[in-house]
């Protein structure tokens, strides 16, 4: 079901000639709500044609009129819809009205988290909506973000997952990380809270295809493998929800955060199954158990989850373009193709490598520009041999540690990583190292440099384009990589 573009409502006069079939409004013309306040009393009490102004304007955002008819009658903030119970509060964050919203709230008198006839909350259509600066307006209000519908028994984070509101379920997940909710229930029980049908947002999200929203819910922590109750099929995950959809990208997803392929539903069918049954061609491909499996994104290492966001975002745009490699030659043969395009730009850093001189390359595949940086050590490589140095197969829960990945100069552990930034001489300026790939200049490697025979081991290992092709889909460097 698809959410209203405007929360419209039902009036206490039925023979309202504005009144739609359904109880919907059409928007009344410039200059046409105030006269109407000036001929109140006319077939019904003005009562209840001061309730019916209030809720036009307010929908319609005509703030000087609802600021007219509360200065006639204070007790109009309370009253609400006949039917749905909505107050205005509620029309107002539904209909993206911000200034209406914000005099509301000033009323000491009005509750930010009132009820409709749903128990649905103003926030709760807010984010149904997409209505991010109503959502934000009301966290900074004061409302509270753990509360349950009586349809389904959702909250707001439910809704902006289901409705692909990215904007504003990150908004309810910053607000989640400050409030009380992280200190009373736990973050992480908040990101997996589950509806009456035992269905996470994350479930919601994959399979609605959103795929943005997927990655940020499974940024924060959502259970990749977690199962449905009544949603779907039972026991399906978000992976089997995602191959009903049909969405590549979401696949995608959660395939690169550790999803089991071969995780069955309580019907025992497996995602490819599924995929197979929806007529998803492509999806069935990448799901097939016996295709190559994909890189999986090492969120339990230490100084993973401590990169900063440029670091963050170069490794995970890395993971993305292998594993578009690896859908790439596996679509090759099934006449499919992959839909989204790829956001990579290796083909003009390969048309434009001669600007820079070996030894900007990567010590270890002598494929890429090295753009990471191995903390405390120093030493560089690109960001694809540091995901091989770092990725595991799938999460395993009997494993209480994980061992750290080593540096393969020196042996030394990784204590964090840190973007490369590098002098460019024309610009006189600091820049990226992987944000203008043919602006370098040459510099020193220090990793040529380098003699011990760690590193002479290395320089016999294969591409990494080459490694992802296996099977396992496990990268090893040598022996003492990171193990599942």
């Amino acid at each position: 079901m698809k959410p209203h573009s405007t929360l419209s409502f039902a009036t206490t006069n039925s023979n309202s000639n504005s009144s739609l079939p359904g109880g919907c409004y059409r928007r009344p013309s410039a200059g046409t709500i105030k006269p109407f306040l000036n001929n109140m009393g006319q077939g019904l009490s003005c009562r209840l044609q001061d309730e019916h102004g209030l809720f036009t304007a307010v929908q319609f955002g005509d703030l000087e009129s609802v600021k007219t008819l509360l200065e006639r009658d204070s007790n109009l903030i309370r009253q609400t819809t006949v039917y749905d119970r909505h107050s205005a509060v509620h029309i107002a964050a539904a209909n993206g009205q911000i200034e209406i919203l914000s005099l509301l709230l000033e009323n000491p008198s009005v509750n930010p988290d009132s009820l409709n006839r749903h128990k649905q909350t103003p926030l709760m259509l807010a984010a149904m909506h997409g209505k991010i600066s109503c959502v934000e307006k009301l966290i900074e209000a004061g409302a509270n973000i753990l509360m349950f519908d009586s349809v389904n028994r959702r909250t707001c984070l439910h809704y902006a997952a289901y409705y692909g509101h990215s904007d504003c379920l990150q908004a309810v997940l910053s607000s989640a990380r400050n409030s009380h909710v992280a200190v009373s229930w736990g973050f992480s029980r908040f990101v997996n809270i589950r509806d009456d049908k035992g269905a996470t947002p994350l479930h919601l999200a994959a399979r609605q295809r959103r795929a943005q929203c997927v990655h940020i819910l499974l940024d924060n922590g959502a259970l990749v493998c977690a199962s449905t109750g009544g949603y779907g099929h039972l026991g399906s995950t978000p992976l089997h929800l995602a191959a009903r959809g049909g969405s590549l990208d979401c696949i995608r997803e959660l395939l690169a955060w550790g999803a089991d392929r071969l995780h069955r539903d309580a019907s025992g069918r497996i995602p490819y199954t599924v995929a197979l049954k929806h007529k998803n061609g492509a999806c069935a491909a990448l799901l097939n158990p016996s295709s190559a499996e994909p890189l999986v994104w090492p969120s339990p290492l230490k100084f993973i989850s401590e990169l900063n966001q440029d670091a963050k975002a170069l490794l995970e745009q890395a993971l993305m373009d292998v594993n578009r490699e690896r859908e790439k030659n596996i679509l090759k043969g099934s006449g499919f193709s992959v839909s989204s395009p790829s956001h990579s730009d290796a083909t003009g850093i390969d048309d434009n490598i001669s600007e820079a001189s070996d030894s900007q390359l990567c010590c270890i595949c002598f494929d890429q520009l090295c753009s990471i940086e191995v903390q405390d050590c120093g030493h560089q490589m690109c960001a694809q041999c540091t995901l091989a140095l770092c990725c595991h197969n799938k999460p395993n829960p009997t494993t209480a540690t994980l061992p750290q990945p080593i540096c393969p100069f020196c042996r030394s552990n990784i204590a964090r990583l840190t973007v490369i930034k590098v002098k460019v001489n024309f610009v006189d300026q600091d820049l990226d190292l992987y944000s203008s790939p043919k602006q370098l200049k040459s510099r020193k490697s220090q990793n040529l440099s380098e003699g011990s025979s760690s590193f002479r081991g290395l320089s016999a290992v294969p591409s990494f384009g080459r490694m992802v092709g296996r099977s396992s889909g496990r990268i090893s460097v040598d022996n003492e990589c990171d193990k599942p």
